[in-house]
């Protein structure tokens, strides 16, 4: 991080002028192991912050003026807005972002009274599917609370200002599992979160002699122009027939015989499927969890991937490409459970992998999915990291 931090000084100095006075943050990716589309279904996630993420290089101006710069986007050169121009919805640049944050900041009462210069940093590889988005949110809500001292902002309050920024700034109804896994990391720990209650609990993450490998499809994924939200939409028409036979509050409350005693009420195929996907991706958490603090890590990988074939075919959420990736894997002596990860429509899977299988994992997937889609696979051995942090 030393290395990043110095450089990225150096590039703020260039673009902005100088260096003097400026403060550096970086906030987490994310990557759930397990639990996906669960989040804004009254269910629960089982994610883990990454030491991959998004820094910021800041200074405060003596004026309100905005000036956001991304390393990663150098071609659109310094954006520049000012705090009394925040248009909810109306902007899809990467800055709609952090300006949505600051808006939802300055929305609760809390004081912004100077803008700042800002270069951005990130370490995530676009659309993959890690949770870049909620990164840049939650380190925009660390630099906010430093910067202006509101020391009375909660790191679960970041998590919410950062799924709030989204739905009602960024038009994403997003549940609030990345912003929670960013805000709330810590190292070699997942986070086992109720999202109907945010009640949560850290869990040691002891593979024994196994790692975590993220493989990036190279199909990018942008939720907010894919089929997430209708697939909200669909779970809330099904909730709303569930409702008129059984007393629930979401569809985290049903288990399975509940599920499969009401479903009939639900009209629609595709709303039944998706519904059907949240009740028992629910329980297969629950389920996952409990396993792996048993130490079993097998039957943790034997549900990850009935969580894979639930997200492909119940909830129509994964894509051809991913699903190769998956399916790949499947075929390995020493992968214990592969899916795909994120909100889908692209972007990674996730594997716990044995560590003498690493390099042949690593080998006959890329090899499988150059052969079948021409498209190479990125593979990253993730740490499980910190939450947000002045560095």
């Amino acid at each position: 991080m030393e290395d990043i931090k110095q450089k990225l000084i150096t590039d703020f100095g260039e673009i902005f002028g100088d260096s003097e006075g400026v403060s550096v943050y970086f906030a987490p990716g994310r990557v759930n192991l397990i639990g996906e589309h669960t989040d804004y279904n009254g269910g629960h996630v089982f994610p883990c912050a990454l030491t991959i993420g998004t820094y910021a290089v800041v200074r405060k101006r003596d004026d309100r003026e905005l000036n956001f710069y991304s390393v990663n986007f150098p071609d659109k050169g310094v954006v520049k807005t000012s705090l009394d121009d925040m248009r909810p919805k109306e902007d899809n640049s990467w800055t709609a972002y952090p300006k949505g944050v600051i808006w939802t900041f300055t929305g609760r009462g809390y004081d912004i009274p100077k803008g700042m210069d800002m270069l951005i940093y990130g370490t995530i590889p676009a659309g993959s599917g890690l949770s870049s988005s909620a990164s840049l949110e939650v380190l925009t809500g660390e630099v906010l609370r430093d910067q202006f001292g509101l020391n009375e902002v909660t790191n679960t309050d970041l998590a919410k200002i950062g799924q709030f920024s989204e739905n009602n700034y960024n038009g994403m109804n997003c549940g609030i599992m990345d912003q929670f896994a960013s805000a709330m990391g810590k190292k070699d720990n997942a986070i086992f979160l109720d999202t109907s209650t945010l009640e949560f609990e850290y869990a040691p993450i002891v593979l024994k002699d196994a790692c975590i490998i993220v493989t990036n499809s190279n199909v990018k994924h942008s939720l907010v122009g894919s089929d997430y939200n209708t697939r909200r939409a669909e779970c809330e028409e099904a909730l709303a027939e569930l409702k008129k036979v059984v007393d629930i509050n979401s569809l985290g409350d049903l288990d399975e015989a509940a599920f499969e005693e009401h479903k009939a009420v639900i009209s629609k195929d595709n709303c039944r499927a998706r519904a059907k996907h949240a009740v028992y991706e629910n329980r297969r958490t629950i389920k996952a969890v409990k396993a792996l603090k048993n130490g079993d890590v097998e039957a943790f990988g034997k549900l990850m991937n009935e969580a894979h074939t639930s997200m492909s075919v119940d909830y129509a959420a994964s894509c051809p490409e991913v699903d190769v990736l998956v399916e790949a894997a499947w075929k390995i002596d020493g992968v214990l459970g592969s899916r795909i990860t994120g909100g889908g429509f692209g972007g990674c899977s996730v594997s716990i992998v044995r560590n003498d299988a690493v390099e042949t994992f690593k080998e006959k997937v890329a090899a499988e999915y150059k052969e079948k889609t021409g498209l190479n696979a990125d593979f990253y051995v993730v740490s499980i990291g910190d939450g947000p942090v002045k560095l």
